[in-house]
């Protein structure tokens, strides 16, 4: 597990080493931005990398209505439909060219509003604050990647836009009634507090089992997304598709492990 004070809420940097935030653009207020080429090839990253729980909140979860954002969340949360535009003249269109810059909006509506979004990048930095292991989640542009996540109109893409939109309302709700502030203003205690009840279905509540399979797609989308970037490279000690002067085979510790015997010579 990563070190930190949010023992089971975290996700782990497999070794501790120094990583410097990517250098997005920044929008005037000083948040990071990622171009849309950059989200896009992280969202196929992200497929490839990971296994997401498509059960938790369902479409029909009734957040309370007293709840300020959950009028944004049914505004942001109806699913686009694909486009047209594909060479059956149905589907969902072409595919993108990842040698071009995209805009956002290009190829789908995006999700997350402003409260969303401030929701969102609090929780991502919970589950992967900064720390001398590397940047935090969202200086590397993960909550953008899971709004292009959670915005594409594909199955499993589909499978987790009310998930992660009712968690992130559940959320707004919870912290203001344990502690009368949005998530994004609690205290770091106020935060783990909250999400020690949430990180781990087996041993969560009856009345937080919904909320912990929320936690558990939002911290799988952060880790799939983080160990996507150079930063999370950098964390777990992988160098890339880069040429070795030569190649002396798996280690003997890794054979010992498997019980096998190198015999290429």
């Amino acid at each position: 597990m990563r070190k930190t004070t949010l023992p089971l809420a975290v996700a782990s940097k497999p070794s501790a080493v120094d990583a410097s935030p990517a250098s997005p653009a920044s929008s005037a207020d000083g948040a990071p931005r990622m171009s849309r080429r950059e989200a896009v090839q992280w969202v196929m990253a992200a497929v490839a990398a990971s296994t997401m729980p498509s059960q938790g909140f369902a479409a029909t979860a009734d957040p309370e209505p007293e709840n300020k954002s959950v009028a944004k969340q049914e505004a942001a949360g109806k699913q686009p439909t694909p486009s047209t535009q594909g060479l059956d003249g149905a589907g969902y269109g072409l595919d993108a060219n990842l040698k071009k810059n995209y805009q956002p909006g290009d190829f789908w509506p995006l999700t997350l509003n402003d409260v969303q979004k401030k929701t969102a990048t609090a929780l991502a930095d919970t589950i992967i604050p900064e720390d001398k292991l590397g940047p935090a989640a969202s200086d590397v542009g993960i909550v953008e990647m899971i709004d292009e996540w959670i915005s594409a109109p594909y199955p499993v893409q589909k499978l987790d836009r009310p998930i992660v939109l009712n968690g992130l309302s559940w959320l707004e709700t919870e912290s203001t009634k344990r502690f009368g502030k949005t998530f994004a203003d609690l205290a770091d205690e106020q935060k783990a507090a909250i999400c020690d009840d949430i990180c781990f279905d087996a041993t969560a509540k009856p009345e937080f089992k919904s909320a912990a399979a929320f936690f558990s797609t939002f911290r799988t989308l952060c880790a799939a997304a983080y160990y996507a970037t150079p930063a999370g490279w950098k964390a777990i000690g992988y160098v890339g598709n880069v040429q070795l002067p030569r190649f002396d085979g798996p280690p003997k510790v890794v054979l010992d492990r498997l019980g096998v015997t190198q015999t290429v010579k």
